[in-house]
C-alpha cells in the first residue's frame, strides 16, 4: 500500500516551495494531490518517487 506524504515531506524531497509545486501540478507537470478533508491534502509517495526518477532519467538522457 502506498504511503501518503504531507506537503512538508514532499518539500523536503523535491526542494520546491508549496507555491511552485502547486503551479507545476496545475500545469500537469507534478503529481496530483489527494484531498483528505477540508484544508488537508497529501501526495502519494510512489508518484513523487516516480516523478523524481523521471527527472533523473531526463538529466541522464540529455547529459545535463
Amino acid at each position: 500500500m502506498d504511503r501518503l506524504l504531507t506537503k512538508a515531506q514532499v518539500k523536503q524531497l523535491v526542494t520546491y516551495s508549496f507555491a511552485h509545486t502547486a503551479r507545476l501540478e496545475a500545469d500537469g507537470k507534478f503529481p496530483k494531490r489527494v484531498r483528505l478533508g477540508t484544508g488537508r491534502v497529501a501526495y502519494v509517495e510512489s508518484e513523487i518517487q516516480d516523478w523524481i526518477a523521471r527527472r533523473i532519467a531526463e538529466r541522464d538522457a540529455t547529459g545535463s
